[in-house]
């Protein structure tokens, strides 16, 4: 299932994705390439050009397991709908663990970021104060 924080415009293609993965693998991987470009746009760019987005994303300091992990949904996911090096025709283990980095991705860059926003929304007003005078 897709994590909690999956952007609603993202969750038809993964569902949609899920439900096609064991017909077509191809398929299944070229949806969640375009999860993918999508969430690129949630994480702030412009979401045209997924390998231009992850670039500016590692520019602004996104960390290299989430690289990793986005460039692997995004080449696997790109070479189901342009065959070259990779065959996923037949996979439908190499499009199961796609859907494992789709959730990971969107459990460190947006649920963990909400979970500690949450929780330090929660402090006290006079401790937010605090912080926010050292911080000055």
């Amino acid at each position: 299932m897709p994590n909690v924080d999956l952007p609603d415009d993202c969750f038809g293609d993964y569902l949609e994705a899920r439900e096609i993965m064991q017909r077509s693998p191809r398929a299944a991987a070229a949806l969640l390439r375009l999860v993918i470009q999508k969430l690129c746009r949630h994480f702030g760019e412009p979401g045209r050009d997924v390998n231009q987005d992850i670039a500016a994303l590692v520019r602004q300091g996104l960390p290299v397991t989430m690289q990793q992990a986005l460039d692997s949904v995004r080449v696997i996911g790109n070479e189901a709908v342009h065959p070259g090096e990779l065959d996923v025709r037949d996979n439908p283990e190499v499009v199961s663990v796609l859907f494992t980095i789709v959730n990971l991705i969107v459990e460190k860059m947006l649920t963990e970021p909400r979970k500690i926003a949450e929780l330090y929304q929660a402090l006290p007003p006079r401790k937010l104060d605090g912080i926010a005078q050292r911080d000055k």
